[in-house]
């Protein structure tokens, strides 16, 4: 029989352990060794089958049990010192804190999901990791960020396979009474709940709930509440589900109820209010919107309360490709906007025009998240510098005029949260030659002097690491594969063969990640017949341990996840390869430490980032992938090997994954697999160690999400405070109007006539180090040479006269204009390199308020016949 109503029932800790609710509650446990290991010790067991969840711990702890801990002097006085070292965390200055003034006071932190612990299942996979990896650094550092998504009823799916290795979903319900949350409540005690104005009168409301990461909030909006009708009440039932209108729902409730929370949250905790707001991709992007809305309640013009959002937003975009990008029918948009719905006093149409593909190749039909998240954020960057570059070609159509390399999207490559996916072995080891302390500042802040100690550390003592975590991986796989193969209706009188799967002796390769086309899982089946032979081989044999989900809607992806469980079911090969399913973090936290290589072999630029390379590196894990995502920016040979790249503009798909996948096995047989079998006399494969060494002290403190935070604060966050300080609403009028003025006007700015003067006859070349003096004339149509900036831009030249590696000077105004009253201007032109060199002017818009000069997407350059070549030979 089934329940009628469930209720989660709390355990009353006896007043000596009252402090392991507290430590339960953060999240800090997840990536704090010692409290674990307090909570493990509570009940070993219990540890075990609450799957290191410390709630579902103290849930199921018999009362016994609680009252001889309570008597226990010494495990009070552990208990006692992991409360300290808590209140220590949250409570005492840190990097932040000790920085110089002007940082801003908070940030809010925008993301549709957050892979923080298993233990709260938000996240579908590396978006939502890097999301928590950014949370826990920024409590690391003491950065006062307040993280903002929803709470999905559902989470994202668990995965299965059929008997006949076919991905199943299943969708568990979530009781956020059992999880590590609480309600954020009214003063009188109640639910606080924010709430959306939907077509038709209808209301989407919200409570929020609150986890707490270290000493960062992070507020999660739940639409399960009685309030709701049926079709609101499922808007948070799980995470990228549903159709269009469903997930705009979600998006809308994220952004707009979002910036609700947040104000609700501050004005209820005094926390300080969000100086800059960042959106973690598009799914958020509507927060802009209801900071627009919050301005104009107090008088401020859209175009004005547009300038002042602006300034204070930071856009980060995750997606290499357009078809990764959300976008809607402007009409679903248009009717969710409308004057019965919600932003009401907002005209629809600027609404719209902010997301609308009005650039060439764009569809005029679709509202485009990620162009409103653009157009709504003075700052915008990738997540490595591959992918800003991409992101910038990407993007070019919202800066016409401009090249792709100056469009204004910078890049700041991911890191990953060490303390978070550092093994407890590779930590310990570490502690044990420089100190705990020392140790836990090298995972949390990076900087070489404190990595530089992993020399001293023997080869002896590193491949006994190794060999440990490759054993613990071992075991881990065997008992995942057994629960698999139950699952899919094995007997176990089936399943002997299990206990022979995988050798801690191996060469062991990891490939685990979502399974969307171009990561090419199945890359390495694409000669079978190859592959077994290295797997098999008698003298240097590999074994692969493959994870991934496909999206339940993608059969293309589930295709492949079948195709490879198949060739894995093979009883020739099956101790040598296997496919676990259901990857997530407790899976991942095995699977890095305990592979030897890290596989990644996506099309080449598609992936913006790629951090799982980066959580195996920092276990000592070494990487064989694509020149893609951070690989292509970090990669050396003493890291591992690069798999070259067919990407030839002749070469088909089929042709080029053949290309590949043979470069692959070439890789595995010929470099590889040699030198991890490569044994000096000692018995130890020493070069393969030295490249493990050369992998934690070179590669550990850039991976780092610390590097990546702190740079997020230097680079985005403090300018991005800065800015938004600076245009209140008078300022943001007046640059308003200013921008408004030069648009208008700009029609009529044209470079009319450009001469080069030099002492002595160019005559198409000019000696290194040599100067000629530039003249310029210009028509500014009616605007103050105050409002512009008129540039000469030097560099190479390529065969069609294109300029690249280009550095730009501004030019001065004349003493005196042209006889015709044209506006004159002046500077002088060094060749400062030899070869193909080449110069054009131009003119940008130029205001104190503006971040960069490309920003309005304005510019006016030569015609070609206003002056002489633009390109000028050196030699």
């Amino acid at each position: 029989m089934k329940a009628i109503r469930r209720f989660s029932v709390r355990p009353v800790l006896p007043e000596p352990l009252r402090p392991l609710s507290e430590l339960a509650r953060n999240l800090r446990w997840s990536w704090h060794p010692e409290t674990r290991e307090l909570f493990q010790n509570l009940d070993p067991e219990g540890w075990r089958a609450a799957d290191g969840d410390p709630l579902r711990l103290l849930g199921a702890v018999p009362a016994a049990r609680l009252a001889a801990l309570a008597e226990d002097r010494r495990f009070r006085r552990r208990l006692a010192a992991a409360a300290d070292d808590l209140h220590d965390y949250l409570t005492g200055n840190r990097w932040y804190q000790e920085q110089p003034a002007g940082l801003p006071a908070a940030i809010a932190y925008f993301s549709p999901e957050f892979g923080i612990t298993a233990a709260l299942p938000q996240y579908s996979g590396g978006l939502g990791i890097l999301a928590g990896d950014h949370l826990k650094s920024a409590s690391d550092l003491g950065v006062p960020l307040i993280g903002v998504g929803l709470l999905y009823r559902h989470g994202y799916f668990r995965q299965s396979l059929s008997r006949e290795g076919w991905q199943q979903e299943h969708y568990p319900l979530l009781d956020p009474n059992e999880l590590p949350l609480s309600l954020l409540r009214e003063a009188d005690g109640s639910p606080s709940v924010i709430a959306l104005a939907l077509p038709g009168g209808r209301a989407l409301r919200a409570q929020v709930w609150k986890a707490e990461v270290g000493r960062v909030p992070l507020l999660l909006l739940d639409s399960d509440v009685e309030e709701n009708a049926g079709g609101e009440r499922d808007v948070t039932d799980r995470l990228y589900g549903g159709g269009s209108e469903h997930r705009l729902l979600q998006e809308m409730l994220l952004g707009i109820g979002g910036i609700r929370a947040v104000r609700a949250y501050c004005r209820l905790t005094g926390h300080p209010a969000p100086e800059v707001f960042h959106t973690n991709e598009g799914h958020a992007g509507f927060l802009g919107l209801e900071r627009i809305r919050e301005l104009a309640s107090d008088g401020v013009e859209f175009d004005a309360a547009l300038e002042s959002v602006r300034a204070g937003a930071v856009f980060t975009t995750h997606t290499p490709v357009p078809a990764g990008i959300d976008r809607f029918d402007r009409g679903l948009v248009a009717r969710h906007f409308a004057d019965d719905a919600e932003l009401p006093g907002i005209d629809p149409d600027r609404v719209l025009a902010l997301g609308a593909e009005d650039y060439p190749g764009g569809d005029p039909a679709l509202f485009n998240m990620a162009v409103m998240g653009l157009r709504l954020a003075q700052r915008a960057n990738g997540v490595s510098t591959l992918h800003g570059q991409v992101s910038r070609e990407m993007f070019a159509g919202l800066w016409p005029g401009f090249d792709a390399d100056e469009v204004p999207i910078t890049s700041i490559t991911n890191g990953v949260h060490a303390p978070t996916w550092v093994a407890p072995e590779v930590f310990r080891l570490g502690a044990r030659r420089v100190g705990a302390g020392r140790t836990e500042d090298a995972l949390a802040l990076g900087g070489s002097d404190r990595w530089d100690s992993i020399a001293e550390i023997s080869d002896a003592d590193v491949w006994e690491l190794r060999r440990t975590l490759r054993e613990q991986l071992v075991e881990e796989v065997r008992e995942r594969l057994r629960a698999s193969w139950r699952e899919r209706g094995a007997g176990t009188a089936e399943l002997g063969w299990i206990d022979g799967v995988l050798d801690p002796d191996v060469l062991t390769i990891g490939f685990a990640r979502r399974v969307p086309s171009y990561k090419r899982l199945t890359l390495m089946l694409r000669d079978r017949e190859r592959l077994t032979r290295l797997l098999l081989d008698p003298e240097r044999p590999l074994q692969i341990v493959v994870a991934g989900k496909a999206h339940p809607a993608d059969d293309g992806g589930k295709r492949l996840v079948q195709e490879l469980v198949r060739f894995a079911d093979d009883p020739a090969v099956r101790h040598r390869i296997v496919f676990l399913p259901d990857y997530g973090m407790a899976m991942a936290q095995k699977l890095y430490p305990g592979c030897d290589v890290w596989l990644n072999n996506p099309l080449r630029p598609l992936e913006a980032c790629g951090t799982s390379g980066m959580k195996a590196a920092l276990n000592g894990c070494l990487n064989l992938s694509v020149l893609d995502g951070w690989w292509d920016e970090w990669y050396e040979p003493d890291f591992g090997w690069a798999i070259p790249t067919a990407d030839g503009s002749g070469t088909d798909e089929d042709r080029r994954d053949d290309l590949e996948a043979a470069a692959l096995y070439d890789l595995l047989a010929e470099r590889v697999a040699p030198r991890f079998y490569d044994r000096g006399p000692d018995g130890l494969p020493g070069r393969w160690i030295e490249m493990v060494r050369s992998t934690l002290a070179s590669l550990g403190p850039k991976v780092l999400a610390g590097r990546m935070v702190r740079e997020y604060v230097g680079r985005l966050y403090h300018p991005a405070a800065e800015a938004q300080r600076a245009l209140v609403p008078d300022a943001a009028r007046e640059l308003a109007a200013w921008k408004a003025r030069v648009r208008a006007a700009w029609p009529g700015v044209a470079v009319d006539h450009v001469e080069t003067v030099s002492e002595g006859p160019l005559n198409g070349t000019a000696e290194l180090g040599s100067t000629a003096a530039l003249r310029v004339s210009v028509a500014l149509g009616g605007l103050d040479p105050s409002d512009v900036e008129v540039q000469a831009l030097a560099g190479r030249v390529d065969t069609a006269d294109r300029l690249t590696g280009t550095s730009a000077f501004p030019l001065k105004p004349a003493a005196s204009p042209a006889l015709d009253g044209r506006l004159l201007y002046e500077g002088s032109l060094t060749f400062d390199r030899t070869g193909p060199f080449g110069y054009t002017v131009r003119i940008l818009p130029a205001h104190r308020l503006l971040a960069q000069g490309t920003e309005m997407g304005l510019v006016a350059a030569p015609a070609e016949a206003s002056g002489e070549a633009a390109g000028v030979l050196m030699r």
